[in-house]
């Protein structure tokens, strides 16, 4: 029993890990007042942003990230790419210099080189692939080839006819550079980098596509863009033009380079034109897109198949030129305060980007009031969640109903799992808030009011969306009536019947 408890602790860890390490961020290079480097790495360690992308290979930012464990992609800027493509010599010393100066205390995982060269450097795509095989090359010399992976990031733009997905292909114009890049891939086992921007398909589509099509939100199944020729149903944008970049490399007889989303966001804030970038929107669709990403949904060509994915970006790039828009992608203000809270219920704390790290979890409102009160049981029962006040006479006693008292249980449990991935779902009827939910003298685990301070405790585990069991006990185990010898002779009954059991 004892190995088996510890099989699923470990599983569930694993999990939690893996789902975290699927989203990553951009750090840009044209921001006024640009942070430290070590204060990029403290922000980006209390958000649990375990990956991030570089647009450069700048070396204070390389050390600061020596032994945080953090993976980073590194970039070949792209005008450097005519010297590395022409000269094996000048590959291997910028992978001396870049790569082997820093690996393995910094995480290395792949060599970006040049970025979208096909869509905003045309003249240099012919050398592209020669700076590939050059910079791979130098990797296998310095024996960290099986370690760093090497490719470019795309624009999705290189794809025409997106839509159907299955009948996407390639600008036929590249393909001289796309096929010989495709077969490198292939044979180093690199992804195929993509930067996929739904904002901009939206806005150029002048109506054609749907606001809520763009920005991950439930469509009504008549409204989801059905693929004729294999019937797959799309319900965003996102996943529509990924399969598109699946279907266009089949369609070169390549099947299995895996895609990675280098890019993708939506700007927060923009011109008297640029009427969708708005705080609303940029909210909306990081926190739907990073929420499908953790949980591994994957899209209708392959579901299941989570796809790693790097928003666009960090902090907002204030120093960018063109329009509003352009300055205003970022996550948060340089001066670390979030641009917007993103709404990730159920995801833990990746990425809660509240920076005072100050989430919540609280029953939801319009649920059966029966689940509520199963998991309100489960909490103070097996969850092993101090209830104590929620007793008759006791600071959070009052409001004496299902939901006030579940929202305490729900947080207190959600605090002593020190915020993790899964520990505020409750089977659907529990969300992250930012929002303190304390109230006069109840002040809850987790607010800056108390403290109070709770560990993790990773012996029980709440019961999630996608358990095959309640994982609640009677609702007589717990109620806030019940006396506290109730409680003591209860407890007693249930560690007896574990031991004959």
């Amino acid at each position: 029993m004892a190995s088996l408890l510890l099989l699923f602790l470990f599983l569930f860890a694993s999990s939690a890990l893996s789902q975290d390490s699927l989203i990553g961020v951009n750090i840009g290079t044209e921001v006024t007042n640009m942070p430290s480097p070590t204060q990029v790495v403290a922000l980006l360690k209390s958000q649990n942003i375990n990956r991030v992308r570089l647009y450069d290979a700048d070396r204070s930012m390389l050390l600061a990230f020596a032994h945080t464990g953090i993976q980073v992609i590194i970039s070949v800027p792209n005008e450097q790419l005519l010297g590395i493509s022409q000269s094996n010599a000048t590959a291997a010393n910028w992978v001396t210099r870049n790569v082997a100066a820093y690996y393995p205390a910094t995480n290395i995982t792949t060599i970006a080189v040049g970025s979208e060269v096909l869509t905003s450097l045309s003249n240099a795509a012919s050398v592209l692939v020669s700076a590939l095989k050059y910079i791979q090359a130098a990797l296998v010399t310095a024996n960290l080839d099986r370690q760093i992976k090497v490719s470019t990031p795309h624009s999705s733009t290189i794809i025409l006819d997106s839509f159907p997905p299955s009948q996407a292909f390639f600008n036929k114009t590249w393909d001289p550079v796309i096929v010989p890049l495709l077969k490198f891939l292939q044979s180093t086992g690199s992804p195929l980098l993509l930067n996929v921007y739904p904002y901009f398909d939206y806005v150029q589509s002048n109506g054609v596509i749907p606001l809520d099509y763009a920005l991950f939100q439930p469509l009504q199944a008549n409204k989801e863009a059905v693929d004729a020729n294999t019937l797959l149903h799309y319900t965003n944008v996102f996943d529509a033009i990924v399969d598109a970049a699946y279907f266009a490399m089949s369609y070169l007889n390549f099947t299995n380079i895996p895609i990675v989303v280098t890019e993708s966001g939506w700007p927060s804030k923009g011109g008297p034109s640029e009427h969708d970038a708005t705080v609303e929107n940029a909210n909306t669709y990081n926190s739907n897109l990073i929420q499908h990403v953790i949980n591994k949904t994957g899209t209708p060509k392959h579901p299941g198949t989570a796809v790693t994915t790097y928003i666009y970006e960090l902090y907002n790039e204030d120093s960018r030129p063109g329009p509003v828009s352009e300055k205003n992608w970022g996550l948060f203000n340089t001066n670390g305060t979030p641009v917007y809270t993103l709404r990730l219920a159920g995801a833990g704390a990746i990425l809660a980007n509240d920076t005072t790290n100050q989430t919540f979890c609280i029953a939801k409102e319009k649920v059966d009031k029966k689940m509520l009160q199963a998991a309100l049981d489960w909490a103070c029962g097996p969850g092993k969640v101090d209830c104590s006040a929620l007793m008759q006479g006791e600071s959070c006693y009052e409001p004496d109903d299902v939901v006030a008292h579940s929202t305490y249980a729900f947080n207190s449990y959600y605090q002593k799992m020190g915020k993790a991935l899964g520990s505020c779902d409750f089977k659907g009827v529990a969300t992250v808030t930012t929002t303190d939910p304390s109230r006069g003298t109840c002040v809850f685990p987790g607010s800056a009011k108390s403290n109070q301070t709770l560990g993790n405790n990773t012996m029980a585990l709440a019961p999630s969306a996608n358990s095959t069991t309640s994982g609640c006990i009677p609702k007589y185990y717990h109620h806030p009536h019940a006396s506290f010898a109730d409680l003591t002779l209860l407890s007693l009954l249930l560690i007896v019947a574990l031991v004959f059991l």
